[in-house]
């Protein structure tokens, strides 16, 4: 457990099998783990990016993707190597692209997309350092 991060995305899909073959194929993510249930239907999946984990899970009756529900639920931030080849990758996928690679003020170079049931994706790559107040924020610690 040591090496395991301490906080981890646990994302709901309600085709779990098709995310973990789509998000692999579009992010580069690596499936680390998969247990299925008797109908063959992922419930659980961890994949991987580096030293990054996501938990893939099939959601409850109750749960409606962010595609059905017209509204954006979540965005998970992560830092890649090489971010314009990355985006090359994904929009190859066809993943929706939502903001092209620009560069920030804060010193990230990053894109914007949306996987198949509509999570949004923020990929980036660190090029420069900025000090906080250089950009408009301020430090707390």
């Amino acid at each position: 457990m040591a090496d395991e991060p301490r906080v981890t995305p646990y994302l709901l899909y309600e085709d779990t099998n098709a995310a973990v073959d789509w998000l692999s194929r579009a992010f580069g993510f690596e499936e680390h783990l998969r247990f299925t249930n008797d109908d063959g239907l992922i419930t659980h999946a961890e994949l991987r990016l580096d030293d990054g984990v996501v938990f893939l899970g099939r959601p409850g009756a109750d749960y409606r993707n962010p595609k059905h529900l017209g509204a954006v639920t979540v965005g998970i931030h992560v830092y890649v190597d090489a971010v314009d080849a990355h985006y090359e990758r994904a929009r190859e996928a066809g993943a929706e692209i939502l903001a092209e690679p620009a560069d920030q003020d804060y010193g990230d170079r990053r894109y914007t997309a949306a996987d198949l049931e509509g999570h949004y994706w923020f990929f980036a790559q660190h090029v420069r350092d900025v000090a906080p107040e250089d950009w408009g924020a301020a430090t707390t610690a």
